[in-house]
């Protein structure tokens, strides 16, 4: 997901840390190509490598993985629009289920060392197809992290509303206050927490 609001932060700060090498992977191209550029033409971060793929494919991530056998792999692939999963639940499963799997079981087989997990507080008690799926991505991590017999240390993190996402909350309300609102909330006792993404990817990176 190295295309996303949190994938490429992602990319932003762990290029920052000056790794030898930076594998960007995401299905959606123009957004693939932004941050890769930005990162070579504005950050001066050549060791970027973009790479057009599925996660849920399994036979292009095996490849990924043999070519360039990554020591973390930071799992931030996912479909997140809650309508759109609730219209879509076999590719939000397909996506964010599937993907997860395939991934984990490709960092276990090629030896990374770290898989972190970018998950979600919807995953808590889901009663929504998003939030159940990235409950069954968590558990699929737990499992793994649980296993004698694999070497990968395997771990999620879990936030709330991040400012500035996509997906985030605050993009609606914004457009609805635009157009006069009514401003549309799940309940009228519902308290949100929000951060920044930088803020919520920083979480990310010391978790791996």
């Amino acid at each position: 997901g190295a295309g996303g609001s949190i994938g490429s932060e992602l990319c932003r700060q762990i290029a920052r840390a000056g790794p030898a090498r930076l594998v960007l992977v995401d299905q959606a191209e123009t957004p693939l190509f932004e941050i890769e550029r930005e990162l070579v033409d504005e950050r001066q971060f050549t060791a970027s490598i973009p790479v057009l793929a599925d996660v849920s494919n399994r036979a292009k991530i095996r490849q990924v993985f043999d070519r360039y056998r990554p020591g973390v792999v930071f799992h931030a692939a996912a479909y997140k629009h809650v309508p759109l999963m609730e219209a879509n639940p076999l590719e939000a499963i397909r996506n964010n289920v599937l993907g997860t799997k395939v991934l984990a079981d490709a960092a276990v087989e090629f030896g990374a060392k770290r898989f972190v997990l970018v998950s979600t507080d919807k995953a808590l008690n889901p009663k929504a197809i998003y939030g159940q799926c990235k409950a069954l991505c968590e558990w699929i991590t737990e499992a793994y992290g649980c296993r004698d017999d694999v070497e990968t240390r395997f771990m999620a993190v879990r936030f709330g509303n991040v400012l500035g996402s996509a997906g985030s909350v605050i993009t609606i309300f914004r457009r609805q206050i635009a157009t006069g609102g009514p401003v549309t909330v799940t309940h009228p006792e519902m308290t949100r927490y929000f951060m920044t993404i930088p803020e919520a990817t920083s979480l990310v990176v010391q978790a791996g």
